[in-house]
């Protein structure tokens, strides 16, 4: 099937446009659109592009934008966000030439709209190629610079330049604009990851193992997703950062686990599959459709000892007695700003009441569970975000107000190597940050119960 440019763009078009009208999750809409089969594989790689890419760009090719609109006329949503794509091309993607470009838009301007419409694209697009896109140099203030040049909302860069200081906030802030390398999980009960990496080789993949876990492989050439080794159950995508989760849980096979937020179930079956599938794990979610993606993904990996369940993780404390599980997993549920680089229209939709929100959400549950420790038992406390108010504050919170939990500090010396000396440590846990070493923005503590004679 070869599919028309100018449809191509138009699918384009209609995504974004979801994205932004509806608050629409683009891996998610990306990841349905390829599904669909209306994109034939050749277009693939320039259908995600584009989508992407107007994403991760938008406050910047509004900037750009801004110099050729008329200030007086707000044109229609689906007509700004052709011409935003539209510079997105111009500007970022050499590949594609300019006329091609401009002559598709216009096409899809007249399908859409009206000959005026069509006009009022082409003269602006023109105007862009003649005279180039505005300079950004002339911007002095540190937090306007920063949010232009790298399309971050100017509240998130202050806030960070307040946490950590211009220079990490700017490294971040880039680091967010760029693509990390996909990394995946062996299932160790399966495979072996010198034994896989060396039959992805031989098959013309370039990989190399991740430091983070020792199932862990990160890809930097080769389409692994529609690979044998997923059908076969050998593999499984997962964020390198958050494969360090259950290396730091310190599970044994036969304990018991608590999974209090456990979605789409990465983290669950990577626990299982370090308890070499002996034991139990409790894994909740609050919503019945997660929980499925729970289920679905232990059966993918045939891992038999995950139990997931609809639940509130602030309902737990219910169901079950006091000091009922070897270990604890609370990975909350968060801002997510330590994603923006996989789901880039987070930086758009949140605000800083929701971290305000989340935040007191965090400090609930861990409320909640800690009782369900065993006295000897360890409690991992991690997010996907890179906010001190939903990390660093939770945690210094709870310990406060329960001087009977500690941050264990063996958790840090059973940190990799590159992590125990990274800027993101501090007493109160690990804070990664995405430009440090190509993975995703997380926050990871472990604590434990001061021994009580």
């Amino acid at each position: 099937m070869i599919m028309k440019t100018e449809s191509l763009r138009s699918k384009v078009l209609d995504t974004l446009i979801r994205i932004e009208k509806d608050q629409g999750y683009s891996h998610l809409l990306v990841n349905q659109e390829l599904r669909s089969g209306d994109i034939s594989p050749k277009d693939e790689a320039l259908f995600t592009e584009i989508v992407y890419g107007t994403v991760q760009q938008q406050i910047t090719l509004d900037y750009y934008l801004a110099s050729f609109l008329n200030r007086k006329k707000t044109p229609d949503l689906w007509v700004k966000v052709l011409l935003r794509m539209s510079m997105y091309q111009m500007v970022y993607l050499d590949r594609i030439p300019d006329h091609a470009i401009i002559h598709e838009a216009v096409e899809i301007a007249k399908t859409r709209g009206h000959k005026g419409i069509a006009s009022y694209v082409n003269g602006i697009l023109r105007t862009v190629q003649r005279r180039g896109v505005p300079s950004t140099a002339s911007i002095k203030d540190d937090a306007t610079r920063i949010s232009i040049t790298t399309s971050h909302p100017k509240w998130l860069v202050e806030r960070w330049i307040q946490q950590y200081g211009k220079e990490t906030t700017e490294a971040m802030c880039r680091a967010n604009t760029n693509h990390k390398p996909l990394s995946v999980r062996i299932q160790p009960l399966k495979t072996n990851r010198e034994e896989i990496m060396q039959e992805m080789a031989e098959s013309g993949f370039k990989v190399r193992p991740s430091f983070f876990s020792q199932q862990g492989i990160i890809v930097e050439e080769g389409k692994v997703l529609k690979s044998k080794w997923f059908k076969e159950g050998k593999l499984t995508i997962q964020d390198q950062s958050s494969m360090l989760v259950a290396e730091i849980l310190r599970v044994q096979p036969g304990m018991h686990v608590l999974d209090t937020c456990s979605a789409p179930g990465g983290k669950a079956t990577h626990i299982a599959e370090k308890m070499e599938n002996r034991g139990r794990i409790d894994a909740y979610d609050l919503h019945s459709k997660k929980v499925k993606l729970i289920q679905a993904k232990a059966n993918e990996l045939e891992l038999s000892i995950i139990h997931p369940s609809k639940e509130d993780a602030r309902n737990l404390q219910r169901m079950y007695q006091k000091g009922s599980f070897d270990r604890i997993l609370v990975d909350a549920p968060c801002s997510g700003l330590g994603v923006i680089r996989g789901k880039p229209e987070i930086k758009y939709h949140k605000h800083e009441q929701d971290i305000e929100r989340l935040s007191l959400i965090q400090q609930e549950i861990l409320e909640t569970v800690a009782s369900l420790l065993k006295q000897e038992g360890l409690l991992v406390y991690s997010t996907c975000t890179v906010d001190q108010q939903e990390n660093e504050h939770v945690v210094r919170a709870f310990c406060d107000k329960h001087p009977s939990f500690e941050v264990d500090q063996t958790f840090f010396s059973d940190l990799p190597r590159p992590l125990r000396d990274s800027a993101g440590v501090s007493e109160m846990g690990l804070q990664i940050f995405p430009h440090s070493f190509e993975t995703d923005g997380f926050f990871m503590t472990r604590l434990k119960k001061k021994w009580v004679k």
